[in-house]
């Protein structure tokens, strides 16, 4: 799977020492990038915020490109006036911050956001930590980016992501050597494995749901329904008996495994034997879609995190009270930021504000790939870099959406794709079926079945993944 690189600070300073020539001809040349697209999308006076540094640099020259084209350009050096503009070019603090941005800084940022002008900012919008997407303090909100020799990580990642607008990068002759974090683009999809003219129901991958607690029946049929739109060959749905007149009613195509439950229709921990039994026709099996939260429930994923011997995807409420386990076969949690934050025992505030660092520790602490759901969909394993599946829309953001995913997960587990490029696939599927059921308003998630048959048939894979 072609993958992107997303560059650290460190990484981009260490592919700066390695260019052979000049490092003035680079800087000539990233002024130049951002003094173009200024020319071609954003008419009238310029007004360019210059720092000191190589960012500042940048800036200085692409303000003296912008006069020798014509246009008129107020130079402001640090601190200053932005005076009457039409157009902000943003070079005042660059990929070296590594903290909040001190007073005057922290004022002219504030002077730029409250502008209401058109911001374009060098290589990161000044205030985000370049390397991580953490902000720490006030920091730019640019209309578009422009970045040099490949993206950093601070604008694929959340809340640098959604300060950097719509980001452009720059080939100036920078050629990383080495990268620990990765974009995954929207053509992964086409590495995802189809279905033959040799294929069976079976060797097309066989999926396994179990969930569906009386009053949340909906959630695993969303996921069973989702796993046959991501070319599952089979899929069955285990779920409590008295469920089974609804998924009878309105799941066609799956087969149906009752279980054992409680009076309050929650699955009970005897229901591991014939989850079991079901399981060995299964190549992946995912927990947790409608589930529901009872002691019961919580020793019943115990169990089966014991017991069963195939990847699993863990979502929803089988994250719920959920501790480090150990597991030979391959293991995926697919938190969103809630129950990323259950688990590793801070508020979701905090692991939005860390999002990189706390996908981090996440995979870490339960051995596990671990899925953390946002516009910027995180993808980590332990001892690897992160995979960035940037392509979450407004569509996603509705209820059921996410048991959506967690079928395409299963499905790609059970056709074989390793672990942590499954969940990064699901990811980018997930998001690209998003944009093409937009921009129709009223989105729900069964929407996005359509859009994973037509995502995986090619469509939408054109689509840039930083906008």
């Amino acid at each position: 799977m072609r993958l992107e690189p997303l560059l650290t600070a460190d990484e981009t300073r260490r592919a700066e020492e390695a260019h052979q020539g000049p490092l003035d001809e680079l800087m000539e040349r990233a002024g130049a990038a951002v003094a173009d697209l200024v020319l071609r999308r954003f008419p009238g006076r310029v007004t360019v915020v210059c720092g000191g540094g190589s960012n500042g640099g940048d800036g200085r020259i692409c303000a003296r490109l912008l006069r020798e084209a014509g246009r008129e350009v107020t130079l402001v050096e640090r601190v200053g006036d932005l005076g009457e503009t039409d157009v902000i070019v943003d070079a005042l603090l660059g990929i070296g911050l590594r903290e909040a941005p001190r007073d005057d800084a922290a004022r002219m940022i504030e002077l730029i956001n409250a502008s209401g002008r058109p911001v374009v900012s060098v290589d990161v919008p000044s205030g985000v930590d370049a390397s991580t997407g953490e902000v720490a303090g006030a920091a730019v909100r640019a209309t578009a980016t422009v970045t040099f020799g490949a993206a950093k990580v601070g604008l694929a990642v959340a809340p640098g992501r959604f300060h950097a607008g719509t980001v452009h990068i720059a080939p100036i002759g920078l050629r990383p050597r080495e990268h620990e974090h990765s974009l995954v683009p929207a053509s992964a999809l086409l590495d995802v494995p189809r279905k033959e003219a040799t294929s069976t129901k079976y060797s097309a991958g066989s999926v396994l749901v179990v969930g569906g607690s009386r009053g949340l029946t909906g959630a695993p049929m969303l996921t069973a329904l989702a796993a046959f739109r991501a070319d599952a060959g089979y899929v069955a749905v285990a779920a409590p008996e008295s469920t089974m007149p609804v998924l009878e009613a309105r799941l066609l195509e799956a087969v149906k495994r009752p279980l054992p439950e409680d009076t309050a229709g929650r699955l009970l921990p005897r229901a591991a034997d014939a989850v079991l039994e079901a399981a060995e026709k299964a190549d992946a099996v995912v927990i947790g879609p409608g589930l529901g939260r009872s002691d019961g429930t919580i020793e019943l994923v115990r169990i089966l995190l014991e017991r069963l011997d195939l990847p699993v995807v863990l979502d929803a409420d089988a994250l719920y009270e959920l501790e480090p386990f150990a597991r030979a076969a391959p293991t995926v949690l697919t938190p969103h930021a809630g129950e990323l934050g259950r688990l590793l025992g801070v508020p979701a505030a905090e692991i939005d504000a860390h999002r990189l660092a706390a996908v981090q520790r996440a995979a870490t602490r339960f051995g596990s790939v671990v899925l953390l759901k946002g516009a910027d969909t995180l993808v980590a394993a332990p001892r690897e870099g992160v995979l960035v599946a940037a392509y979450g829309t407004p569509a996603l953001a509705t209820a059921g959406t996410g048991d959506v995913l967690a079928g395409v997960v299963g499905s790609f587990l059970a056709k074989g794709l390793e672990p942590r490029l499954a969940a990064a696939a699901a990811a980018v599927a997930h998001g690209v079926a998003g944009g093409l059921v937009e921009p129709r308003t009223g989105v729900i998630a069964s929407d996005l079945l359509d859009g994973l048959r037509r995502a995986l048939d090619g469509h939408g894979l054109q689509r840039a993944p930083l906008q």
